[in-house]
């Protein structure tokens, strides 16, 4: 299966390479972003090698895609989007994405995520064409669920104590988006 490349008005949507090692640590060593994430901050570099891997394994093992974002003029990584989990005969999948707190509110997660959920919609996506798209949200995490609801995504309940990270359990709000309801902005 071929990596699918996207590509927006301000960004390109591609595959993580270990090029990206340092950009990415920047991102995921920032307490701000890791703050609702199941992991702590990173220490170091072969941590964000380590996250390439895995991430580029999914795509290989059907499990999921994460695309690398990045800025279209300078091809520099500002965050990753993707699938954390696809489940093709059920035609659903699980969505998850972060960026650079030097990105945030300016719109590019919305345009990378509709970039993707418009792609998963469409039959010539590789791993078949999804139905529903499913994201969590920790309480809490208010910029990100704004991002969802902006793109169509209905809050559908709160999952009690549904996540154990950070020696703690956490609640989480499931919103949900399924194709018939998906209107590009």
């Amino acid at each position: 299966m071929t990596f699918p490349e996207l590509t927006t008005s301000r960004l390109r949507l591609n595959k993580l390479s270990k090029e990206d090692g340092p950009a990415l640590f920047d991102i995921f060593s920032d307490q701000n972003v890791v703050k609702f994430y199941d992991i702590e901050a990173y220490e170091s570099q072969a941590q964000s090698l380590a996250l390439i891997d895995f991430f580029n394994n999914r795509f290989d093992e059907k499990a999921g895609i994460r695309w690398a974002i990045r800025a279209k003029e300078t091809g520099k990584l500002i965050g990753t989007c993707g699938f954390n989990s696809l489940n093709p005969k059920m035609k659903n999948a699980s969505i998850g994405y972060e960026l650079s707190p030097h990105y945030w509110a300016m719109g590019f997660a919305t345009e990378a995520l509709q970039k993707m959920i418009e792609f998963a919609f469409c039959a010539q996506a590789p791993f078949g064409e999804l139905y529903r798209i499913q994201a969590d949200t920790m309480l809490g995490n208010a910029a990100s669920e704004r991002v969802l609801k902006k793109l169509g995504f209905v809050e559908e309940g709160v999952r009690r104590s549904s996540g154990y990270w950070k020696n703690e359990f956490h609640d989480l709000k499931c919103f949900g988006l399924i194709k018939p309801e998906f209107q590009p902005i």
